[in-house]
């Protein structure tokens, strides 16, 4: 059987940047991932990663532009630690082989992203995530980390409170194996698949958070759900907001430039949760047209666009066939990443031994109520590293002790009990795209104590029906039938927990606006929602969050 140091599950940014830093650490490591590293959501990201380089910057305005963009909900510690660490995670990529966009003088370019009071944002024209995944992948072969392409984690082997490994499906075969290792890290990526319209990859589904919430790992400030504001109609893909910092308009359907009415100071370039709002209220004041408003690239120097933002021209073309120098482009906000996930500190531990999480799964607070355009890729480097680091130096006092064969055992009895049953009309997909649909309208970028609870009442009827779902057979090369229905029952487990969060929290702060509790309460909500598993469901308590030296104030 299959044993090793440490298993880092998920193939993306954080996933494979924790792989090579504990590797470097000496720890024998493996990756395991549901589809090839190269194939991971990482690779659709077109915009940049933060790090304060430019001329007159500072990591300190950099974490000061994150508390505030935050709504003072970030954990001002781990804000610290991205912001100056992160500069040097930059200059590691550029060393590893990542040639970032250059200015005049041949340094590092920056441009300007929403919510950040400077450019900020280095970039690799608009393929960043592209470029990184690739550079990413060519460390993953010289440090010769061992990888598990198309395994599927079902489960974390945990005995005695402390994680020994996880078991997997081995997708060419259709078998499931544990993999024994002294510790896990868990960088499963976002759940964007729980909701329609989203940017995310149909692999996004929540897989990580679930595990960890079912084996008893608290999760954090689960109902802070992070839209993005520019999607191109009807496809989830992201018209990257490095497109307004170069100066792109949005507009209704009176090509009035409506951004003016919500921030007149920062326009376009405003946080990511003012855009989104702003752009429904559009939709729903029937001032935009078929659900949809507009960015306007026309009066932009087609020279520098084709140099700037050749994959957003392309990906227009292609899957729109508009021309952005000629036609207006019709976008709208679409879930984009998860804020909040399973609660980790700040290098990466969770409640349980063995067990660590980095990159979109995690919360730990650096993002607070809404995140900086350019701080996702950054908290993927920097945490990630940082993940890898602890683990492996766990490993490295701990002894290998194998799980119970029975832990095997019961989960080839789940998967066989779920493949007796006939199913009916109940299936995968209609179940899957019922949450979707539910959980933008209800759990969006507005929401109501009346919504949220009628969404809390659909989930408890979805579960009772996905109960009911048959699939043809849980084995055999390729077939997918069991990955899918247990994907669907970790979207399900995680709705369920954003949901019950929601709910609890009385207030508007950054990406979570109640219409019936429109106003900041910094009195009683100035605290983090923790959500612990429970044969009733979640159960929620807080914590205060950590204040160094930024201290609260309003948000304008």
């Amino acid at each position: 059987m299959p044993e090793h140091d440490l298993i880092v599950v998920g193939g993306g940014f954080a996933g494979m940047r924790a792989a090579i830093a504990a590797k470097a650490a000496g720890a024998d490591v493996a990756l395991a991932s549901k589809v090839h590293p190269l194939r991971s959501h990482s690779s659709g990201t077109q915009s940049g990663i933060n790090a304060a380089l430019g001329a007159g910057d500072s990591w300190q305005s950099h974490a000061e532009d994150t508390i505030k963009a935050g709504n003072y909900l970030s954990d001002q510690d781990a804000v610290e630690i991205l912001c100056r660490e992160g500069i040097q995670d930059v200059i590691g990529l550029e060393h590893m082989g990542v040639i970032f966009s250059r200015d005049g003088e041949g340094r590092i370019d920056v441009m300007p992203f929403a919510g950040s009071s400077r450019p900020r944002t280095c970039y690799v024209g608009d393929s960043a995530g592209h470029i990184i995944l690739q550079v990413l992948y060519e460390q993953i072969l010289r440090w010769q980390v061992h990888t598990y392409d198309e395994w599927f984690v079902t489960s974390l082997l945990v005995e005695d409170g402390v994680c020994r490994g996880v078991i997997a499906q081995e997708l060419s075969s259709g078998k499931l194996q544990p993999l024994h290792a002294k510790a896990v890290v868990l960088a499963t990526g976002g759940m964007g698949r729980m909701y329609q319209p989203s940017t995310s990859a149909y692999t996004s589904t929540a897989d990580g958070v679930a595990l960890a919430y079912r084996a008893g790992v608290p999760l954090m400030d689960m109902e802070m759900v992070h839209y993005h504001p520019t999607t191109l109609k009807g496809s989830g893909v992201v018209i990257t907001e490095a497109a307004r910092g170069e100066g792109a308009y949005l507009v209704n359907n009176a090509g009035d430039r409506f951004m003016a009415s919500y921030d007149p100071h920062s326009m376009e370039l405003a946080s990511r949760d003012t855009c989104s709002r702003a752009i429904e209220t559009e939709i729903f004041s029937e001032r935009g047209e078929d659900g949809c408003v507009f960015l306007d690239f026309r009066h932009l120097d087609t020279a520098r666009t084709e140099d700037r933002l050749p994959e957003t021209r392309l990906l227009v073309s292609r899957l729109a066939g508009i021309d952005i120098g000629k036609d207006l482009v019709p976008v709208q906000p679409a879930m984009h990443r998860p804020i909040g996930g399973i609660q980790v500190d700040t290098r990466g531990a969770t409640a349980m031994s063995g067990l660590y999480a980095a990159g979109e799964c995690a919360g730990l607070g650096v993002h607070g109520a809404n995140r900086l355009g350019g701080n996702s890729l950054l908290e993927c480097m920097v945490f990630g590293r940082r993940a890898g680091e602890s683990a492996a130096n766990y490993a490295r006092a701990s002894q290998l002790r194998r799980a119970s064969e029975s832990l095997l055992a019961d989960e080839e009895r789940r998967a066989g009990e779920i493949a007796t049953r006939k199913g009916g009309e109940n299936t995968v997909g209609s179940l899957r795209r019922d949450l979707a649909l539910n959980m933008h309208q209800n759990v969006g970028t507005y929401r109501s104590g009346d919504g949220l609870q009628m969404m809390a009442d659909r989930i408890g009827d979805l579960k009772e029906r996905y109960t009911r779902v048959g699939i043809p057979s849980a084995g055999g090369a390729y077939n997918p039938s069991l990955s899918t229905y247990l994907e669907l029952g970790n979207m399900l487990d995680v709705a369920r927990v954003i949901v019950a969060s929601a709910l609890a929290r009385q207030e508007s702060r950054g990406a979570h606006y109640r219409t019936d509790f429109p106003d900041r309460d910094d009195t009683n909500w100035l605290r983090h929602t923790i959500a612990s598993c429970s044969p009733d469901g979640p159960t929620l308590t807080h914590k205060p969050v950590v204040i160094t030296q930024w201290q609260p104030e309003r948000r304008t």
